[in-house]
């Protein structure tokens, strides 16, 4: 939209590095372990390894990718740029539907947390709406919010892992009853799973309209906050097993919770649910604004209707598109279970990824700021990983996308005419 103001430049390097960690540390600590311990029992680890290589390689082609393409929209401008309007299309379309049914598994995880039972939807609906009318007001208050909810998560994960670690059940289950379950296909489809924890560090590439100096803050900040989400989670994995066992780790959704709930900690419960509740809602403040940034980058280019294309003339947000992500993902929190969501979240954005990896392999040697092998590597990644998630996730992921693709064709069909 030619006449729409800009986004304005206000995230500095520390900013873009909390946004990027309450989006991961929120989107698998207290979500993402139970399902995956489910598909692997203690092969959790070895995919919890693997999703770190696929999203570091991930990670690196959206940091060469956006210091060449500062722009809203992450992948789905990189896409466009380096392969074609059809394969930002699909980026930017995968990354919308998945990053949407990331946000209602958030909303779902925080309300399981903070909700009695009966109560979890309507709670989760309302955070939903709260977090979108404090995007509304601008980037800034999203950024502040962030660190405040990042500093309280990381305060309630040390009292969590010192729990399972120092005040856990006596004779728990040792390494020698840590069982690899699935073989090689659950192995992956827990890396599949655990990827969705991952992901986070796209909101700061979506957010590179917003961002000071971005050609050298968000590498930065992409490579800093993956780093530091792959460390919290390897000592959570640790301590969750030491406490509860694969076993324990599956048979429960809330599996932080119930390790500290075992132990003698009594006191340390309601800090570790007031510790998920609020990662969950980090998470689903950056997430909200990611999906809007990227919806506002396809209404421009009228891949997704220009209407939500507009930014606030005082706010300098995508008003329309964030008021619309809100009221779809209302509608996914009162209709769909988290397990689901995840799985068909991961579907959604390792395509998104393996278009990234296929564009950054295309970068000359100007704009090169890491080896090629390092993106062939996270294309094949994106793809087994995919391949490997629960069939359910797969069909509605492949259905969705189809769904995607005959609007556009429609769209180009009509405007042709």
């Amino acid at each position: 939209m030619s006449g729409s103001p800009g986004l304005a430049r206000r995230l500095g390097t520390g900013d873009a590095v909390v946004i990027g960690l309450g989006s991961m540390i929120g989107a698998g600590v207290f979500a993402a372990f139970a399902p995956a311990a489910q598909a692997a029992g203690a092969g959790l680890l070895i995919g919890l390894a693997i999703a770190a290589v696929v999203a570091w390689c991930n990670a690196t082609a959206s940091a060469q990718l956006a210091a060449q393409y500062p722009a809203s929209g992450g992948t789905y401008v990189y896409g466009r740029e380096r392969l074609g309007d059809w394969w930002g299309f699909l980026a930017g379309w995968g990354f919308v539907i998945g990053k949407t049914a990331s946000c209602a598994a958030m909303a779902l995880t925080f309300a399981a947390y903070a909700a009695p039972a009966g109560w979890q939807r309507p709670v989760a609906v309302a955070a939903v709406l709260a977090l979108t009318a404090t995007n509304y007001r601008g980037v800034t208050r999203t950024a502040g919010l962030t660190r405040v909810i990042v500093t309280v998560v990381m305060a309630a994960l040390a009292v969590a892992v010192a729990a399972m670690l120092f005040g856990g059940p006596a004779g728990g289950p040792g390494p020698e009853d840590w069982a690899v379950e699935g073989g090689v296909l659950g192995v992956l489809q827990s890396a599949g799973l655990l990827f969705f924890a991952f992901a986070g560090y796209a909101r700061i590439a979506t957010l590179g309209e917003e961002v000071r100096d971005p050609a050298r803050t968000i590498p930065r900040a992409v490579l800093l906050a993956l780093g530091g989400a792959v460390v919290v989670y390897l000592v959570v994995a640790l301590a969750l097993l030491t406490a509860l066992g694969p076993d324990g780790i599956a048979g429960t959704t809330e599996p932080l919770a119930a390790a500290v709930a075992a132990g003698s900690w009594e006191w340390a419960g309601p800090v570790v649910r007031i510790g998920a509740a609020a990662a969950a809602l980090g998470a689903l403040l950056a997430l909200i604004a990611g999906v809007g940034r990227t919806s506002l980058a396809m209404g421009r280019q009228g891949d997704l209707p220009r209407y939500l294309a507009a930014v606030h003339p005082r706010f300098a947000v995508p008003h329309r598109a964030e008021v619309t992500v809100g009221l779809v993902v209302c509608l996914l929190v009162l209709t769909v279970d988290l397990r689901g969501a995840i799985g068909f979240s991961s579907f959604g954005v390792l395509l998104y990824y393996a278009v990234a990896n296929a564009a950054a392999f295309t970068q000359d040697g100007a704009h090169r700021r890491f080896p090629r092998w390092l993106q062939v590597l996270g294309l094949l990644g994106c793809l087994v990983l995919v391949a490997t998630l629960p069939w359910q996730s797969v069909a509605a992921g492949i259905a969705v996308f189809a769904v995607g693709i005959a609007y556009r064709a429609t769209r180009l069909r009509l405007a042709a005419r």
